[in-house]
């Protein structure tokens, strides 16, 4: 179901954009508590078990959320946008906590800190974004076009990092190529944050329609570059430390991005006409 607004804009309504969000974050919560629960020594029984946790409670989401479509009264999705967002500020706080930990040096565990760092950001995004969708705003405004990139790219300059260290020193041409995406979005990065300390004037369609254009064609590599590595992964054809469910969760966020660059430009062209 989508709403007409003024000016040409076509959006999906509350719902639609609720369950979507809702449908895709509450399965990467789900699998950040799995890779975090597996990251911890096998004498940390404490931050496993509070990590296993959240498994069945983002599970027992992702089947509510199954079980409403597009005709369900908003009423009812405001309240369940509710649940989630407790739940996810509950799972914030618990990374939050272990990255304390191993920043003190009180625990030393394969949790790398920026790992646990970005798990916690997606978590702090994904409930901010459920306040915003409680608050009625739909519309893509052009300070969220920049902060939305700032936030993904940062994500996807993580992931690039991530790749290149779990990935056997031996594939070499892979490892390279992990660091080059890495270098790519930092500089994607560092171009989106200085967009941004321009605001309000950098807000204008031309320069917004340039930046979507330019990140688009680096996320569209990266995740062809996601989608080969999982594939292999998945083959058994080349050596690292990746399990083949992370290889699809950073694919899965990077096809995610698009998506949301997509609405972006869309949004910008129907501002034009």
């Amino acid at each position: 179901m989508i709403t007409s607004i003024g000016g040409g804009i076509v959006i999906p309504t509350f719902v639609t954009q609720s369950l979507e969000e809702i449908r895709f974050w509450s399965r990467i919560m789900k699998e950040h508590a799995f890779f975090l629960s597996l990251g911890f020594t096998a004498d940390q029984t404490e931050l496993i078990n509070e990590a296993k946790y959240f498994i069945p409670v983002f599970e027992q989401i992702q089947e509510q959320a199954n079980q409403y479509n597009e005709q369900t009264d908003p009423q009812v999705i405001k309240q369940f946008n509710i649940q989630v967002f407790q739940a996810t500020t509950y799972i914030w706080a618990y990374k939050r906590k272990v990255l304390g930990l191993i920043l003190s040096c009180k625990i030393v565990s394969n949790n790398m800190p920026l790992l646990v760092d970005h798990t916690s950001r997606e978590a702090y995004y994904f409930a901010k974004r459920l306040k915003e969708l409680n608050e009625g705003k739909l519309i893509p405004l052009p300070e969220a076009i920049i902060k939305e990139n700032v936030f993904f790219l940062k994500i996807m300059a993580d992931h690039s990092k991530f790749i290149g260290h779990l990935m056997d020193p031996s594939e070499r041409k892979l490892v390279d190529q992990a660091r080059e995406f890495s270098n790519d979005f930092d500089q994607l990065l560092f171009q989106a944050q200085d967009l941004d300390h321009m605001r309000p004037q950098s807000e204008t369609p031309s320069l917004l329609d340039q930046f979507l254009d330019q990140n688009r064609v680096s996320v569209v590599a990266l995740r062809d570059f996601k989608k080969t590595a999982r594939d292999l992964i998945e083959a058994c054809r080349i050596k690292s430390n990746i399990p083949a469910l992370l290889a699809d969760h950073v694919y899965r966020e990077a096809d995610h991005f698009l998506h949301i660059i997509d609405a972006f430009e869309d949004h910008l062209t129907s501002q034009k006409s």
